[in-house]
């Protein structure tokens, strides 16, 4: 694992998934949120790469992205803190496994109070010792 002290930045990326999850959903989960937070904040976004033989490649996130495990209520905890600071968070709930389009997602997330939603992500970037108070007791994915 590199450094991450050397690897200071103004801003964090955090992603939180609960843990009881499989596999697949987790890859999933991540890489809808974490694509939700590319396109909301197109800061985040790296320069685009070039191999030594000229060949182009997308960028990437500039900086790394922290990924926590959560229970649910560890989940709910970290979406009110981020609420509570004025984040706009990614959430992916566990009734949008059950979708197969964006419409139905948003319907899926509309059909639910606040307190009500049962979050299996959320992720957020903003300065990061927000991001920091935020994420705060939670451990590292693995």
């Amino acid at each position: 694992m590199p450094d991450m002290g050397r690897m200071i930045y103004d801003t964090k990326t955090a992603v939180v998934l609960r843990k009881n999850l499989a596999a697949w959903q987790m890859a999933n989960v991540a890489a809808f949120l974490i694509g939700g937070l590319a396109g909301t904040h197109a800061h985040i976004m790296g320069e685009p790469y070039k191999d030594a033989d000229g060949r182009s490649y997308t960028a990437l996130i500039r900086e790394p992205v922290f990924v926590f495990g959560a229970t649910l209520e560890e989940l709910r905890r970290t979406h009110q803190r981020a609420l509570s600071r004025e984040l706009v968070p990614a959430i992916y709930i566990e009734p949008m496994f059950h979708t197969t389009n964006d419409a139905a997602n948003r319907a899926a997330v509309a059909a639910c109070p606040t307190d009500s939603l049962d979050f299996v992500g959320i992720a957020m970037h903003g300065p990061r010792k927000i991001i920091d108070k935020v994420t705060n007791g939670l451990r590292f994915l693995g």
